[in-house]
């Protein structure tokens, strides 16, 4: 195996699909030919959920050209027919089943692998087979029992699959338990064959506890105090980081954390991402605005030692960054609550994945401060969502009240300009330049008409503004999910109109991206309304003409706010995507309804 094909799977093992599909994508690009990078990328879509573009890269990376001669692809093949049939209800769905399992039956038939085979057993019981599952299923198990394969996790998950489909669940726990042991750190891995093995026991009413030997290490974002410069000040002070320090370590071991969302203020911040690291922990990273601004905002004040020590964490290899802006700081909080916003997001993202239940870690005093933005604000938004949330005390938080805190960010200057968070909705009509000038007026009435139905319902529901130009759109709203409604029934109703009934051109296609950032909300000095600026808007407008035609594409800030906000849309990841006009690269999802 290559050393390229290796760091991939270190990246999936963890659970950090996208960024091991954007190291396979890259490879691609760059010229690769290995089939093995190929079959990467298309399965870390397909385990992430992103289904539709996992079928779509399988067939532009003409991997169907390269079956039967390779048995592992061949599976992919018949992975993503498996995915769509669970994905699919009624008849639908059972012909589906059957097809997947005929396609895993014919590759364990040429080839007498045991992974083919499990899931050809697995898919005939969901398709109603039984017999033909047990038959299978026994086969299986002779071929695990005798083998000596270099992929041990897997041999020994499939014999867990087989024993479980035959009924013989204290067996299956013990294959289980061995195969944790041999899959050590293969997270991702281990979330595939949770779900698998789910189904079997959906199907076959058999207690799921069976499966506790492949629970998920959890996710967890973390937050905390910054460090006082002086022993005698602040809500987390020098005396304290010791202490504090022994408690995030013990936190991490005694809750199983396997990946951490964050910052990097000192303090507890970089506490926690020098103990993850210590331990060879996953950090992502979110920062609210450039590097050199950060550390004079957020880390330098501390005293001396806490720079290095944010710079050797930033440059550490299991740390990945994403950031909110690289501008300048503003001096309004409003960008460091987004930040954490989209920190804890991106961990509700991962542990969907992985089948985890998220927690917040958090270095509080447990003083309630007020405002959008700080540790207790941060605390009391991740509890509103219902999930777990763990505090650590400093020791000094027992004493008095501290006279002169450092402050989670600095004072607003007297002369910034407020900015506020909105969603930003692009939308654009492909085919609309190409239409002769007597259509246009058609257009307008059948196109911007049923459009404008759509946008007017959402007039009492957070649409602040809305705008036209020709065949373009431009919408602002208060909140993400309502954007992500917005968009999907935009595409909903011009996909079902009928053009060339009203002599339009067939084929008129709507694209939309969105994003989700803080603007600036000014009257607009040529049109007298209210209008909305900033670097934001001009990210959103870059989004829009790198979306495929009956589609809407969304930031990963969009992605991951929706996932903080909602449970009814999926935002499957697309890959890290150059923008329109050289504007930059983004990390991209497609949108969709759960």
């Amino acid at each position: 195996m290559s050393d390229l094909v290796s760091r991939i799977d270190r990246l999936r093992h963890g659970g950090d699909l996208f960024a091991a599909y954007d190291l396979a994508m890259q490879a691609v690009q760059d010229g690769a030919d290995d089939p093995a990078i190929r079959h990467r990328a298309v399965l870390c879509l397909a385990r992430s959920g992103a289904l539709h573009q996992a079928v779509k890269l399988f067939d532009e990376l003409a991997l169907d050209g390269l079956i039967p001669g390779d048995a592992e692809i061949a599976a992919l093949s018949a992975r993503l027919t498996k995915d769509r049939a669970l994905r699919a209800t009624g008849p639908e769905r059972r012909g589906l089943l059957h097809l997947a399992a005929t396609q895993y039956e014919a590759i364990f038939h040429r080839t007498g692998g045991y992974y083919p085979g499990v899931n050809a057993a697995t898919l005939n019981l969901l398709s109603g087979r039984g017999e033909a599952a047990a038959a299978l299923a026994a086969s299986v198990v002779e071929i695990c029992a005798a083998g000596d394969d270099d992929d041990a996790y897997y041999r020994l998950a499939s014999l867990a699959e087989a024993r479980l489909l035959l009924g013989e669940t204290e067996a299956a726990a013990r294959a289980l338990e061995q195969a944790r042991a041999a899959g050590a750190g293969r997270y991702d891995d281990m979330a595939g064959t949770r779900r698998q093995l789910r189904l079997i026991c959906d199907a076959a009413g058999t207690d799921a506890g069976v499966l506790a030997a492949l629970a998920a290490p959890r996710v967890a974002h973390y937050c905390g105090h910054r460090m006082s410069a002086a022993t005698d000040s602040g809500r987390l002070r020098p005396d304290d980081e010791a202490a504090v320090a022994a408690a995030i370590a013990a936190r991490l071991d005694a809750d199983d954390v396997g990946a951490l969302f964050g910052s990097l203020a000192s303090g507890a911040d970089i506490l926690f991402v020098e103990a993850a690291l210590a331990t060879d922990r996953d950090v992502h990273l979110v920062l609210p605005f450039g590097v050199d601004d950060f550390v004079r905002v957020s880390v330098a004040d501390s005293g001396a030692g806490w720079t290095e020590r944010f710079h050797r964490c930033l440059a550490h290899p299991r740390v990945r960054q994403s950031f909110v802006t690289e501008d300048p700081f503003r001096g309004h909080p409003l960008i460091f609550a987004y930040a954490t916003q989209y920190a804890m997001g991106l961990a509700l993202l991962r542990a969907r994945h992985l089948g985890a239940r998220p927690l917040q870690l958090a270095v509080w005093d447990g003083r309630e401060t007020g405002g959008d933005a700080g540790t207790a604000a941060d605390v009391g938004r991740w509890r509103a969502l219902g999930h777990d949330s763990a505090v650590i005390a400093p020791p000094s938080a027992a004493g008095p009240a501290p006279a002169a805190a450092l402050p989670s960010e600095p004072a607003v200057a007297a002369d910034f300009r407020i900015r506020e968070l909105k969603a930003l909705v692009f939308g654009d009509v492909k085919g609309f330049s190409k239409m002769r000038d007597d259509q246009v007026p058609l257009f307008v009435e059948n196109v911007l008409g049923p459009l404008r139905a759509v946008m007017h319902a959402y007039d009492d529901d957070s649409l602040e503004f809305r705008n036209t130009w020709g065949d373009g759109l431009f919408l602002v709203f208060a909140d993400v999910a309502t954007a992500a409604r917005c968009a999907l029934e935009l595409q909903a109703t011009l996909a079902a109109l009928p053009f060339k009934q009203v002599g339009l051109p067939d084929g008129l296609s709507l694209r939309i991206g969105c994003h989700l950032g803080p603007v600036f909300v000014m009257p607009d000095p040529v049109t007298g309304r209210t209008g909305y600026f900033g670097g934001h808007v001009n990210k959103a407008a870059r989004i829009e003409p790198i979306t495929p035609p009956e589609e809407v594409y969304v930031s990963e800030a969009f992605a991951a706010h929706l996932a903080l906000n909602s449970d009814d849309y999926l935002c499957e990841y697309v890959g890290d995507v150059a923008s329109a006009k050289d504007y930059g690269r983004f990390r991209m999802y497609l949108l969709r309804a759960a």
